[in-house]
């Protein structure tokens, strides 16, 4: 599959490369990384995502992946080719390092290959050897200095080196003495020029003192002269100094001859860590923008649920702005997708969302939706969107899209995606839209799968018409006139042309002078729209509702079940114990009858025999048990006990409770007391007869005695008789 650089322009799959290549540690891997392009190969694209969530997963455990880190081979390995070439130190150095490396890796994958599988299987092919460092280590030291075992010949220059400079040192210090003396010397005595120690002589006695001039200070007051007794030596310095360059150089060219065979090893390593770094990119790019690896269907579908566009997702967050996902499906039998809606919407953005994300998960690299959507593949991806006025070619944006829906004719089929924004515009409305029904008729008849924003009529009826095409329009709010950006499949979308005029101010005799040119049943059709969005906003709302309801009752009905098997197992247990305990009590019936007998008759032999045949038979029933099942059996039966004994202090306490808390004071009906009623006090037994009723207060007469008591307190044993 080669995707049209137009598509991937459009969609702005360079700009994701380019986010996308700042997560690579290494030149290769942004190299790489930007020529990545999406493809067909369902096998190849399975393998990268699934390489790329592996390495998502290593955040989040313990196991986290050793550094991948490396210096381009690519010069090193090139020169491998040609006889008798020499590496630098430092192209040694890389080779080293790289060599651990890979090694780091490869034995890191193999130990958690439970957890890796696929990382593991990516560098199964490459050998592990830990030759070509030691091979190095044993000529370069870790300084990146030659060592002077490397060779023998170079070992003795260098000791002939040591003893030259120590003769130097020696004759220099002799000469400096000497002249230091005499007062040729000026007060700094000496410096170093050209990697040689020299006498500051005052220039006045540079005649006095034998040597070679090595210069003078700016001034011309002191003269730098290496003393005649150090030429000699630091001629022979020169001489073995020279040998030295050539010894090092033969070391280097034999150790580089050394690797020619290996050529092939050290270009599997770059490829691999290459590799390895471009999975890393993805995995840091997805954790940027919380993608993940969706479900990938077999059949030809794509439910993408809660998918965010990944370059309005980071800049949102940048400017701490919220992004509103989207739901959107395409399956058989909705495989065109006709979207509308006011301007601003966001239908174009959903669009674009579509397309980006399948161009992403076709280069391999994982989505921003939730982790039950579906996806599949497709061989082509085709779009159409902005304006595609060609200056160059002096081509209208109607001609360019007329060129662009020949291109279309020509590439459309079953396993294309084509994405179109404001299909049919750019020439008049009615022409226009016929032809722009007539091309997504035949995009139709060809089962392509797509998705086109429109304004026109005719293509909404279409889509209703036809059973493989369905409607969707981005949600408005009537009442504030605002874009909500949520798509809404199955509905054809008003496009709020009047309504979003008046809000922005235009004159409301203009609009309806406006509506005056109109077909009436083109108002009609457009207002019916957008009551019955109205609507569906409604019951979106209801059925939100509903889910929150539905959702509360499962949690309730999960608790409850939790609960009902917790119960079960303490009855379990409790019945347990309860068979334990009676079998004891049984045990105890038995071994207290043979106690009965031992103290009657005093007589040991029976009831030796009679404990032995008790325990005998106790012992026929038990099965033998491991020391781990008898201190299961131990813990399960301690465990018991302790969970009847905090049921019974909890029961305890419940009841405890139930007797301290006070009775309730009998409600008292209200009562009309009359004088002549017979009553007693409610928390007495006495019987009087009201004689005076004032102001709430009644004069009682009890017969022996009269009392004056509030009627709250009175109860009604009878009331007087009427008169008759």
């Amino acid at each position: 599959m080669k995707i049209p650089e137009k598509s991937l322009l459009d969609l702005e799959f360079d700009t994701v490369l380019s986010q996308l290549g700042t997560h690579c540690i290494t030149g290769l891997g942004k190299e790489a990384i930007a020529a990545i392009e999406p493809i067909d190969d369902e096998v190849e694209i399975l393998k990268d995502l699934t390489l790329v969530s592996e390495y998502v997963a290593s955040f989040d455990n313990d196991n986290r992946i050793p550094n991948h880190g490396f210096d381009d081979l690519s010069a090193e390995i090139s020169l491998l080719k040609i006889e008798n070439s020499v590496f630098e130190i430092e192209g040694f150095r890389r080779i080293a390092a790289i060599n651990e490396t890979s090694n780091t890796l490869l034995k890191f994958f193999k130990k958690f290959k439970e957890y890796y599988p696929s990382l593991k299987s990516l560098g199964e092919e490459i050998e592990v050897t830990k030759e070509l460092k030691q091979k190095i280590d044993t000529v370069i030291d870790r300084f990146g200095e030659i060592r002077n075992n490397a060779s023998e010949e170079l070992n003795r220059i260098r000791k002939q080196i040591n003893s030259v400079r120590g003769k130097i040192g020696q004759s220099f210090q002799r000469a400096l003495s000497t002249y230091t003396s005499a007062d040729y010397l000026d007060d700094i005595r000496e410096t170093v020029v050209d990697n040689k120690r020299v006498l500051a002589v005052k220039a006045m006695y540079r005649r006095k003192v034998k040597g070679a001039i090595m210069g003078s200070s700016k001034t011309g007051s002191i003269v730098y002269i290496e003393p005649e007794t150090t030429l000699q030596y630091s001629r022979e310095l020169n001489n073995l100094t020279f040998e030295e360059s050539e010894e090092i150089q033969k070391i280097l060219r034999e150790l580089t001859a050394y690797f020619q065979p290996f050529r092939p090893l050290l270009k599997q390593y770059q490829d691999y860590l290459t590799k390895i770094d471009t999975i890393y990119a993805r995995a840091m790019y997805a954790q940027s923008i919380n993608a993940v690896l969706p479900i990938i269907s077999q059949d030809r579908e794509m439910e993408l649920i809660d998918a965010y566009h990944p370059l309005l997702y980071l800049n949102h967050i940048e400017a701490k702005k919220p992004t509103y996902p989207q739901d959107i499906s395409l399956h058989t039998q909705h495989r065109i997708i006709v979207i509308s809606g006011p301007n601003a919407g966001g239908k174009s953005i959903t669009l674009k969302t579509v397309g980006l994300l399948q161009l992403m998960l076709q280069s391999g690299m994982l989505i921003p939706v939730h982790e039950k959507s579906r996806v599949c593949f497709f061989g082509q991806i085709i779009t159409d969107i902005g304006d595609n006025q060609s200056i160059e070619n002096h081509l209208s944006t109607y001609s360019y899209r007329l060129k662009n829906m020949k291109y279309f004719l020509r590439k459309c089929n079953a396993k294309t995606l084509f994405l179109i924004d404001e299909f049919g515009t750019g020439s008049d409305p009615e022409l226009g839209g016929a032809l722009a029904e007539a091309f997504l008729e035949e995009f139709y008849n060809r089962e392509a799968y797509g998705i086109i924003t429109t304004h026109y009529s005719n293509l909404k009826v279409l889509a209703s018409e036809l059973p493989h095409m369905t409607n969707a329009n981005m949600q408005f709010d009537n009442r504030t006139l605002e874009p909500v950006f949520k798509l809404i499949m199955g509905q054809a979308g008003s496009s709020f042309t009047f309504e979003v005029a008046q809000k922005n101010g235009i004159p409301y005799s203009l609009i309806n002078r406006a509506k005056k040119k109109i077909e009436r049943g083109k108002v009609r059709f457009d207002a019916t729209i957008a009551k019955l969005q109205k609507e569906r906003k409604q019951m979106m709302d209801t059925g939100a509702s509903l889910k929150v309801k539905e959702s509360k009752a499962e949690k309730e009905g999960e608790k409850l079940e939790e609960l009902n098997l917790k119960v079960k197992a303490k009855l379990n247990s409790y019945q347990e114990l309860y068979d334990h305990n009676q079998r004891m009590i049984v045990l105890g019936n038995r071994l207290n009858d043979i106690a009965d007998r031992y103290f009657d008759n005093g007589k040991k032999r029976p009831l030796i025999a009679d404990m032995l045949r008790l325990v005998e038979t106790e012992n026929a029933k038990r099965k033998k048990k491991s020391a781990a099942e008898k201190r299961k059996e131990r813990e399960a039966k301690k465990k018991a006990e302790e969970e009847t004994q905090k049921a019974i202090v909890t029961i305890r306490k419940e009841k405890k409770k139930k007797k301290d808390v006070p009775k309730p004071e009998p409600v008292k009906p209200k009562i009309d007391f009359k004088v002549g009623d017979q009553v007693r006090l409610f928390d007495g037994k006495s019987v009087g007869t009201i004689d005076s009723i004032e102001k709430r207060k009644a004069v009682v007469n009890y017969g022996v005695f009269t009392t004056q008591v509030n009627l709250e307190a009175l109860d009604l044993v009878q009331e007087a008789k009427k008169a008759k």
